[in-house]
């Protein structure tokens, strides 16, 4: 099978892979048990057309349907709070989710608030145990969250100034419409971006506490797929093959993730994102090597296997670690997207919160090497 074979696989989440699936969207929505559809996106693909694209195929099958396109790039608690508004007022009806990561977060927010009347966004640490929400349709625009495979989102917390989960089991989408068409407009720097989220997923995922034989499947594969077309997609958008490729990674590192958790680049990126609202890629990147290097004594195995599934030579010197950490290097670099912290908002005051909030994000407890806060603030300074 190659990259652009259609594929469709049921399971918890039914599985829609393959130019021109986008098609399916009606029979899907179908599937879900409802007729109408509240459609969850952002501007730019309203502006992009990639979203009239969508709506016509609604259209057309005379499917019924509401637009909520206010979605922020790091969606907040009142966004989430505005869309769940509009969809209580629409009325029952599937969620179709149009767009990267924040859209798929924010989308799954909506749905659980909906089920939940008294709810708002800020209640997500006890949503958990609430109502189901309404159904949801994924279709992502981006290669890189995997947000397509779990039930929670993240989003931010404006008054706390912190990242919160938000999530429930009943708002893991149904459908995970995979169709790489609809990425063939994304510029060269949000490919980067998303692409290298994906990467690290896979790679957080080799080295995490919680990997299993599972997740160390799809993370090994995803890894495999990611780290060959990140490169050929940013060079040239146009490449259907390199984008369904990067497509089909993205979402195996998010079967990866949603098992075995991550670690702490992501914490990191976490904390960072929240205090200098730097997009969630760069601010992953930003730290990556420097993370990768810090965990490398408890990760060594992992990191073996991120290198042979990189396709990496053997080191003649059989240092894996260092051998994964050069080849990770040299993609950041071919995508020109590695920045220091200090042109990306955060001062030096600012690198002890930073470093505190890794520390304390769920997602840094998966790490290989637990850190302490001054650690973290080491690998902060190193990138500074």
């Amino acid at each position: 099978m190659n990259s652009l074979t259609p594929l469709s696989i049921d399971g918890i989440c039914r599985v829609e892979f393959g130019p021109g699936r986008i098609d399916r969207l009606p029979a899907l929505i179908a599937a879900t048990g409802h007729t109408r559809a509240f459609v969850v996106t952002d501007r730019g693909l309203r502006a992009a057309g990639v979203a009239e694209r969508v709506l016509k195929t609604l259209d057309s099958a005379g499917i019924e349907y509401a637009v909520y396109d206010e979605v922020a790039p790091n969606p907040s608690t009142g966004n989430v709070d505005a869309g769940a508004a509009r969809a209580r007022a629409f009325g029952p009806a599937a969620v179709v989710a149009l767009g990267g990561g924040s859209v798929l977060d924010a989308a799954k927010g909506i749905s659980l608030l909906v089920g939940n009347p008294d709810a708002v966004a800020a209640d997500a640490d006890h949503l958990w145990d609430g109502a189901d929400g309404l159904p949801l349709v994924a279709i992502p625009t981006t290669s890189g969250t995997g947000a397509e495979t779990n039930g929670f989102g993240v989003i931010e917390d404006a008054a706390a100034h912190r990242k919160v989960y938000i999530g429930h089991p009943s708002v893991r989408p149904q459908v995970a419409l995979l169709d790489p068409e609809l990425t063939l407009g994304l510029p060269a720097a949000a490919t980067a971006a998303t692409g290298i989220d994906a990467l690290v997923h896979g790679i957080e995922s080799l080295a995490s506490r919680g990997a299993n034989p599972f997740s160390v499947a799809y993370a090994t594969q995803a890894v495999t797929l990611v780290s060959r077309a990140l490169p050929a997609a940013y060079r040239d958008g146009s490449d259907l093959d390199a984008r369904a490729e990067l497509m089909m990674g993205a979402h195996l590192a998010g079967q990866a993730l949603t098992l075995s958790g991550l670690g702490l680049v992501h914490g990191i990126g976490h904390a960072l994102t929240a205090h200098t609202g730097t997009p969630h890629g760069v601010a992953l990147a930003a730290v990556l090597e420097e993370v990768m290097e810090f965990s490398a004594p408890a990760a060594r195995d992992a990191y073996e296997q991120a290198g042979r599934a990189m396709r990496l030579d053997p080191p003649a010197d059989g240092d894996w670690a260092r051998a994964t950490v050069a080849a990770v290097r040299e993609i950041s670099a071919a995508l020109d997207i590695k920045r220091p912290l200090r042109e990306l908002g955060a001062d030096r005051p600012m690198l002890s919160s930073v470093a505190a909030g890794a520390v304390a994000d769920a997602v840094t407890k998966n790490a290989p090497r637990i850190p302490e806060t001054a650690e973290v603030l080491e690998i902060l300074e190193r990138t500074y």
